[in-house]
């Protein structure tokens, strides 16, 4: 029961971290990448849609992303979502091909995207400390239940603070290489 319970906790705990890194991820630096598009929604014929379901994203260069729509009458719809999303990016129509070209990070703007990559570590520590508060609590739930004794519920919820102590030094971590990737010049 309790080893479930560690493993369970362990596996949540590695999920948020996971999220986190893939948002960090599409948190974007000087340079282009094509994961930087995967959240922006297009209205495809009444449904939101990601980007990537509607039309192809490549890179045409190392500052620009070409986004080629696989129908005609997709571009203005794409276009129109890529400008309205919280990216910053202002795309350019050309023919059938969209243009994002990747703006310089101004010193304002790196701090901004800093104030967002530790909201982000934030709540990815919000979210192992929940985890850890549930383990916990079924933890006591157990002891209470007198399926197991007093010291094995004291040494598991130790073990889930070693976990939870473990994951947030990670985060912590993987804020640190972000905030040095976005302030390098």
């Amino acid at each position: 029961m309790i080893a479930d319970i560690k493993k369970n906790v362990e596996q949540k705990m590695q999920k948020s971290l996971d999220a986190l890194k893939t948002d960090l991820g599409k948190i974007r630096t000087g340079r282009a990448h094509t994961g930087l598009l995967d959240h922006v929604m297009v209205d495809y014929y009444g449904n939101p849609t990601p980007v990537n379901q509607v039309a192809n994203v490549t890179l045409t260069d190392a500052r620009t992303i070409g986004v080629q729509a696989y129908e005609k009458n997709m571009i203005g719809p794409i276009e129109k979502a890529i400008r309205d999303s919280d990216l910053g990016l202002n795309p350019a129509t050309n023919g059938d091909l969209i243009r994002v070209p990747m703006p310089m990070l101004t010193e304002e703007r790196r701090r901004d995207l800093i104030k967002v990559v530790k909201g982000e570590g934030e709540d990815a520590k919000v979210a192992v400390r929940n985890i850890r508060r549930e383990a916990n609590d079924q933890l006591k739930k157990l002891l209470k239940d007198k399926a197991v004794g007093e010291d094995e519920e004291r040494r598991a919820q130790d073990d889930v603070q070693k976990l939870t102590d473990r994951f947030v030094a990670e985060i912590d971590k993987a804020l640190q290489t972000k905030e040095a990737e976005l302030m390098a010049v």
